[in-house]
């Protein structure tokens, strides 16, 4: 009888152990496979976050804030930039809110509107690019602007357009 309960023991204890080793084997694999998952996952996104810093950096080569040259021409004027920027930003949306037609914008507005700076992109420290609308009809102007000896602000169009009406 001792050796029954012995050997029904050692049958219960090897089924136990057998179970637990196919239980662990299952989870390990299960996480094996979710780690090289997550792997791929990571690989790919780094490729990702690689272009578009890719990208960013070839968007933003004409970008005054990146440009050191243009950056020093108006240091060595005494200009600090963090403000002269928002500075030209602001005089040139101030524009907006002249009476009548848009000093810049050469075009017309359609009847009851006017046309309005929405963006300003400062390229360098001379050029100025900008889109415009009243709300129908929408173009883009190329602009120089420059300081001068006085303290003064001067944008001069260059460049414009209108895009068509569909």
């Amino acid at each position: 009888m001792k050796q029954r309960i012995f050997m029904y023991l050692f049958v219960f204890t090897a089924l136990l152990v057998l179970f637990q080793y196919v239980n662990s084997k299952r989870i390990f694999e299960n996480i094996n496979s979710k780690l090289e998952t997550q792997k791929e996952a990571l690989n790919k996104y780094k490729d990702s976050i690689a272009v578009l810093q890719d990208d960013i950096l070839e968007v933003s080569h004409f970008n005054l804030d990146r440009n050191e040259d243009a950056i020093s021409y108006f240091e060595n004027d005494g200009y600090d930039i963090s403000e002269l920027i928002p500075f030209i930003k602001d005089e040139l949306y101030k524009l907006n809110e002249a009476k009548g037609d848009h000093p810049i914008v050469p075009y017309a507005a359609s009847e009851g509107r006017k046309m309005l700076v929405n963006t300003v992109k400062m390229l360098n420290h001379k050029w100025i690019i900008a889109d415009f609308s009243d709300g129908e009809f929408w173009g883009e102007i190329f602009l120089t602007y420059e300081i001068t000896e006085d303290r003064q602000l001067k944008f001069s169009l260059v460049e414009s357009f209108l895009y068509p009406f569909d």
